[in-house]
């Protein structure tokens, strides 16, 4: 899966092959699916810091579980069906995108609820009261695997 070289043992078709053994029901169980690429050795061996310190990311995650807690009692990954549609439904223009991410897709209803929870959760973490058209964005880019 690097872009930048091709695998040396196994063809395309290989791998593709390889890639189908995971079924859909397991992928739908997985709510994030994403490629990381390899880390360029300028970067990897730079003394100069990049990026969010650790810290800070702590700090919005423990801000965000709060958020969840105090809104329904419960993190966004435990919400049940009733729950996603009172707490995760997003704003129209959300909503269509999420309807042509389905029908293009093909994606289950499991995926769908997976696709609430992380937009909910990508509101939660930009403190928006609503989920907008990009937060729901951002969750059907993490379905890299559903791809047709």
């Amino acid at each position: 899966g690097d872009s930048k070289r091709a695998c040396g043992t196994c063809t395309a078709e290989q791998i593709q092959r390889y890639q189908g053994k995971i079924s859909g029901p397991i992928l739908d169980r997985i709510d994030l699916h994403i490629e990381v690429p390899a880390i360029p050795a300028e970067l990897l061996t730079s003394k100069k810091e990049t990026g969010t310190r650790s810290e800070t990311i702590r700090e919005r995650v423990i801000k965000t579980r709060e958020i969840q807690l105090q809104r329904s009692g419960k993190l966004n990954q435990g919400l049940n069906n009733k729950d996603l549609e009172t707490w995760c439904m997003p704003e129209p223009k959300g909503m269509q995108l999420l309807h042509r991410a389905i029908d293009q897709l093909g994606l289950s209803a499991r995926a769908y609820h997976r696709i609430l929870k992380v937009s909910r959760t990508i509101a939660d973490l930009d403190n928006s009261e609503p989920v907008t058209l990009t937060h729901v964005a951002e969750a059907i880019s993490y379905r890299k695997l559903d791809r047709p």
